[in-house]
């Protein structure tokens, strides 16, 4: 097994990424990546899709894939339980890093920053548009608790459902967005050889500053 992953690669000779085409603040090339994404990317795939990472209060990493649902020039929003493991993280230490990986564009955007909640508006916003299961979802699970079987999970979702036959569910207290606001933005982009084009934004004195890493 060890040979056989060692053996697994593929050469990357999609295209490149200069400073020539890259715009002097980061918001303006992800938007234009995700575009791309959006039209290129096929299902199962989600172009939304990214791998969170959080530290809890003794320093050890944690991470999982979630959907970003709003972006902004403020930053990039993702929706959860407030009572989460997650939540519990960002509460202890609220700073993340989110990966983005496109592979049918041979493409990752890493993002680190500061974590903070949105507005109850926003949350309030976006919680309404959700799909119906979502929303008694978000009252039914107890997100990240310990729960004794599948069967207690839909009997909660039963007993929800029944609380909100009729009149439609309204956003739990418990439930809402974080904000990760950026200071750092690496767009990476496979080239032949391993040698990839590298580009990185620092936000430093409330103004965006590029360079190019060595991959």
């Amino acid at each position: 097994m060890t040979q056989t992953l060692a053996d697994m690669r593929r050469d990357y000779t999609r295209e490149g990424l200069s400073e020539a085409n890259a715009p002097e603040e980061p918001f303006a090339l992800f938007r234009r990546w995700f575009d791309d994404a959006v039209q290129t990317e096929q299902l199962p795939v989600e172009p939304n899709a990214m791998t969170l990472a959080t530290v809890d209060a003794e320093g050890r990493p944690h991470c999982r894939v979630l959907l970003l649902k709003a972006l902004d020039d403020r930053g990039f929003t993702f929706f959860t339980n407030y009572d989460s493991a997650k939540a519990e993280q960002l509460e202890a230490r609220p700073f993340a890093a989110m990966t983005f990986f496109w592979p049918s564009l041979e493409r990752q955007v890493r993002i680190e920053g500061r974590v903070e909640k949105v507005s109850a508006a926003e949350s309030d916003a976006y919680y309404q548009v959700r799909p119906l299961g979502s929303r008694l979802g978000a009252w039914a699970s107890p997100q990240s608790r310990v729960i004794q079987n599948r069967g207690e999970l839909e009997r909660r979702l039963a007993e929800t459902e029944q609380r909100f036959l009729e009149q439609a569910p309204h956003r739990p207290p418990h439930w809402g967005g974080y904000r990760l606001l950026p200071e750092r933005m690496e767009f990476w982009q496979g080239r032949p050889g391993r040698l990839h084009d590298r580009l990185n934004y620092r936000y430093i004195a409330s103004t965006w500053q590029r360079e190019r890493l060595a991959p």
